[in-house]
């Protein structure tokens, strides 16, 4: 299909397989589909837009597309599974000197809106299971979000323009406060907000602990210099107070 195909836009990722263990086996097959498709398009200077992350690249300052680069795509496939998903960026990065036009669209962790079964629909269902919002520590640690339509606009302009090798931030929020994020959810579900603290996390949030204590802000201004893309979607503040994420199937 990708051999004949126009270009490929890769965004699968088996979640459900990492957040329940088995992270290192969905970045391996993650690595096999970007490597099978890099062999379907070389030479043909089709483009290839990959789906990648930017939390944890540069904990506690604001990442940028420069940022997370440089990494032995050989080293790294032997270690953790988010060791072994960035170098697979770098893979699909490198493609370029075969003449792919391959380009990386880096997601936030809320990718957010109507529809959305990712990290704040887990947030939202977690309050409703334990009776209170919770944040951790502080609350003050900073995550990155898009609205879901405007980074789908994003991957449209990779395909059509980015230059071969781009790395591209989608990045609406540049850094959202966790704690801010749990008072919302709080208020719409009348729940306590809590902090819950940093021994207590994983046993409260389970998987999504590690995710909820990164400090992760992130920048995407050399994306919109590059390709002229401008957010026009609610923040994620602003989504979640749209009220989409807490009605019920009944309702």
């Amino acid at each position: 299909m990708a051999a004949g195909s126009e270009g490929v836009i890769h965004l699968a990722f088996k979640h459900d397989i990492a957040f329940s263990g088995g992270f290192q086996g969905a970045a391996d097959a993650d690595r096999r589909a970007v490597e099978t498709f890099g062999e379907a398009l070389a030479g043909s200077d089709r483009p290839l837009v990959i789906a990648s992350g930017t939390l944890g690249l540069a904990p506690g300052r604001v990442v940028t597309e420069r940022d997370g680069h440089g990494l032995d795509p050989q080293v790294a496939a032997l270690g953790a599974g988010p060791l072994t998903r960035l170098a697979t960026a770098e893979v699909a990065l490198a493609l370029a000197s075969r003449h792919v036009r391959s380009s990386v669209v880096r997601l936030p962790p809320p990718n957010h809106g109507a529809g959305d079964n990712g990290f704040i629909a887990a947030l939202v269902g977690t309050a409703r299971d334990r009776g209170v919002s919770g944040y951790i520590g502080d609350g003050s640690n900073r995550w990155p979000a898009v609205h879901r339509l405007d980074s789908a606009r994003l991957f449209r302009l990779a395909l059509e323009t980015a230059s071969a090798g781009s790395t591209l931030h989608a990045v609406a929020d540049e850094g959202v406060p966790i704690r801010e994020v749990a008072e919302v959810i709080g208020r719409h579900l009348n729940l306590p907000v809590v902090s819950i603290s940093p021994a207590e996390a994983a046993d409260h949030f389970h998987w999504l602990a590690a995710f909820l204590a990164a400090d992760s802000p992130a920048s995407s201004e050399l994306t919109r210099d590059l390709l002229g893309w401008q957010p026009t979607h609610p923040g994620l503040i602003d989504d979640l107070d749209h009220g989409h994420y807490f009605r019920t199937p009944s309702a």
